[in-house]
């Protein structure tokens, strides 16, 4: 059965989307340590944290890099999907490093509690406000133009959430410097490493989700076999559906189809391959079809559709 599939397994990246995340990164990554510095020399806990957020963010940035640049190389006779999954892996070693930051910051604003450090609540809040600035820039960066990419989105939202750390910050600083209430700044960071924490868990949780093999949210197999059963003509079941992702938002799948009658099979499986394609987003299904009958007389009287088709990168469909 002939059919035209794209399996380039290439995303569609413009330059532009490239660019706005290198920027992006270099901005958070540069600031990053600016921050460390301020906290370092202020005494400010709140500041070293809201620079452990910042590092998130840094590496949703990196990340999303990762995907547009590894996403372009080419598969081979060893990596038939070619390096995509370099994102999830790094994603996951990204996640255990976050979880052991926020450890440090808990334990740290516990020993500030115990023995309160005198913070320069001046330098604090020049490094908190410049914080601010940095990330209403690189926000206003990552949404203009094309910011439906799901890694764009993703980084962005990661942004979006280390604002709230510098508004924190520039709060503590400002009470400190009118109250002198030293005990608001480990407060302020153990507030601001629940964020990390809550965005290390959605990245360890999704890095492993997409390892396993796990089908996506917007994907379920039962979802995607009462879909096709109620929406696609001349077709009398589906079996054995597997959803899954290569990496972020990248959706593949392998499934069964029995069509009513073995001459709809080359139309039937068009459509099956268009709904999944319009309807869950899978841009590499691969269908298979479980003919009525006798299967022996009915593939030598359908040569042309039990024919297997092969992509350019060596993918056999048997249909």
């Amino acid at each position: 059965m002939a059919h035209d599939h794209d399996h380039s397994h290439t995303p569609a990246v413009t330059s532009d989307n490239e660019r706005k995340v290198l920027l992006s990164f270099i901005l958070i990554f540069t600031f990053m340590f600016v921050e460390v510095v301020g906290g370092l020399l202020s005494g400010s806990l709140a500041l070293l944290a809201d620079a452990g957020h910042m590092l998130t963010d840094a590496a949703a940035l990196a990340l999303a890099f990762a995907a547009f640049r590894f996403g372009r190389r080419l598969a081979d006779d060893k990596r038939s999907f070619g390096y995509l999954r370099f994102e999830v892996i790094a994603g996951l070693i990204n996640a255990v490093t976050l979880f052991g930051i926020v450890i440090w910051i808990v334990y740290e604003a516990w020993q500030r509690f115990q023995e309160p450090h005198v913070i320069l609540s001046g330098p604090m809040l020049a490094v908190a406000v410049a914080g601010l600035a940095i990330n209403i820039l690189v926000f206003w960066i990552l949404t203009r133009g094309d910011n439906e990419h799901v890694n764009i989105r993703g980084a962005a939202l990661h942004v979006m959430g280390d604002l709230l750390g510098s508004v924190g910050a520039i709060a503590a600083a400002l009470i400190i410097r009118w109250t002198g209430w030293m005990p608001i700044d480990p407060i302020l960071s153990v507030l601001v490493s629940l964020l990390i924490l809550r965005s290390a868990w959605g990245l360890l949780t999704k890095s492993l989700h997409i390892l396993l093999e796990g089908a996506p949210d917007d994907a379920q197999p039962e979802a995607v076999t009462q879909y096709l059963k109620a929406n696609v003509p001349g077709l009398a079941d589906v079996s054995h559906v597997h959803v899954w992702s290569i990496t972020s938002g990248r959706k593949l799948a392998t499934l069964h189809i029995r069509p009513e009658n073995n001459t709809q099979a080359q139309q039937v499986s068009q459509a099956v391959e268009s709904a999944l394609r319009d309807q869950f987003g899978v841009e590499h299904p691969t269908v298979a079809i479980d003919w009525n009958g006798d299967a022996e007389c009915s593939l030598s009287s359908a040569a042309p559709a039990s024919a297997q088709a092969h992509d350019d990168h060596g993918h056999a469909h048997a249909h």
